[in-house]
């Protein structure tokens, strides 16, 4: 079976009929749709279908692309996925292949944030470079500096994410979108393979989920700041393929707020002249 055939099958199992607006029916034997139903939702015949999950077909048109995309109900993330799988979607430039680096320039901006905690990360989710306050909330990462493998792993991601299973779902979903975008990536594979033994990791990557970070409010609870929700925005590094700019923020006035200044009193107090954190470091776990 091809990476498309397998990706059509895990989207096919994980869409109930009612969310495609279908009749469940007494005798169904599969938890999602049936082959057919997803041939009928996209006008192709079922024999053709058939076909794209076994990998016996393995260059559909774009119409047949958009009608699958439609018809299991695949978000933009899944929808370009898809077509990666298919060969219709060029991958972007990987550069020189080695070590991941942060341009100066952008390291600076994230220390010119000193009430904002905020990172950078590489194609494979590591963290490239942050500001004081990020390494305050993320404890100034002791086991790793790769989100994937902190969110799975790492006892601190159970205490510091009160809802780590939803946080751990979608940072594998980004690593499968990731890994789409960048075949053959060398770093991608390394943090896929040093987490393929994890059972929890395996049954993850098995979904097929890709998708993307996007604009959303996260939990944290922290041992000394406390509770906090913060609002989470994700951007693109142009001219770094693959690099993304996180930044958090709390709502003015509110409890998160002050949690988030105590995090800069915190780093405030741990602070040393070392200038800023991870610039020019690589893309290794530290």
């Amino acid at each position: 079976m091809s990476g498309l055939g397998e990706y059509l099958r895990a989207r096919r199992g994980e869409l109930s009929p009612a969310a495609a607006g279908l009749p469940a029916g007494s005798r169904r034997r599969v938890p999602g749709l049936r082959r057919s139903e997803v041939a009928l939702l996209a006008d192709i015949s079922v024999e053709y279908y058939v076909r794209l999950e076994q990998g016996r077909e393995r260059n559909p048109s774009p119409a047949v692309l958009d009608a699958l995309v439609h018809a299991l109900h695949l978000s933009r993330d899944g929808a370009e996925h898809l077509y990666r799988l298919a060969g219709l979607a060029p991958a972007p430039g990987l550069g020189a292949g080695g070590p991941e680096r942060v341009d100066p320039r952008l390291a600076g901006l994230l220390d010119a944030w000193p009430a904002t905690p905020a990172l950078v990360l590489g194609r494979a989710l590591d963290v490239l470079a942050t500001n004081a306050l990020a390494e305050e909330l993320f404890g100034a990462f002791p086991t790793t500096r790769n989100l994937v493998e902190l969110v799975v792993r790492d006892p601190l991601a159970r205490s510091l994410y009160p809802e780590r299973d939803v946080v751990a779902r979608d940072s594998v979903a980004a690593l499968r979108l990731a890994d789409g975008a960048h075949p053959g990536d060398a770093r991608i594979r390394e943090v896929r393979e040093h987490l393929s033994t994890d059972p929890w990791f395996a049954s993850a990557w098995e979904r097929h989920d890709a998708r993307g970070k996007t604009a959303e409010r996260k939990r944290f609870a922290h041992p000394q700041a406390g509770e906090l929700t913060l609002h989470v925005q994700t951007f693109d590094v142009r001219g770094a393929a693959g690099q993304q700019l996180v930044v958090y923020h709390a709502d003015p006035g509110g409890p998160s707020a002050d949690g988030v200044a105590l995090l800069g009193i915190l780093a405030a107090q741990r602070a040393t002249p070392q200038g800023p954190r991870g610039a020019s470091s690589g893309a290794g776990p530290a």
